[in-house]
């Protein structure tokens, strides 16, 4: 069983390709908020639905302190064409050996239709200026999630 983070916990640094052709390294954010979402693949209609309601709620987001930043296993030109076609307005990282996906318990065995699959399990980490985890939030929903994330952080 993957090892899942608790708040609390330093959250796991990481140096990944972006979107974009350059790097995101966590430290990077130091003194910065930051919404960490895991998902499984661009492009995809759950994957889509929750990277659309960040992106709409990112005005939000920012003006309450946070960055977002989307993390998959997505090769970078995948991540740009999605961003690309969805208008998506905060980095896209590419983790394609998974290897942060797992240091965050976001990676592993999952329930799928009812079948027991190893993949991306959906999830969100909320990360404070000194790289502490406030929240990790695992199996979270693609629909409704960054509603529920703006409540629990009374944003808005």
């Amino acid at each position: 069983m993957t090892e899942r983070l608790s708040p609390g916990d330093p959250a796991p640094d990481f140096t990944l390709p972006t979107d974009k052709g350059d790097t995101l390294s966590l430290k990077d954010l130091r003194g910065r908020k930051v919404v960490l979402y895991a998902y499984p693949a661009a492009m995809t209609p759950g994957c889509t639905k929750q990277a659309c309601d960040f992106r709409d709620s990112l005005g939000s987001l920012q003006a309450a302190g946070y960055e977002v930043v989307g993390i998959s296993p997505d090769v970078p030109a995948k991540l740009a064409k999605f961003r690309d076609r969805d208008a998506i307005t905060f980095p896209l990282v590419s983790d394609q050996d998974k290897s942060v996906l797992t240091a965050y318990g976001a990676y592993g065995e999952k329930q799928m239709y009812g079948k027991t699959v190893t993949g991306v399990i959906r999830s969100t980490f909320v990360i404070d200026e000194n790289g502490v985890v406030e929240h990790a939030l695992y199996n979270v929903k693609a629909t409704g999630h960054v509603a529920k994330l703006r409540r629990d952080l009374a944003i808005d």
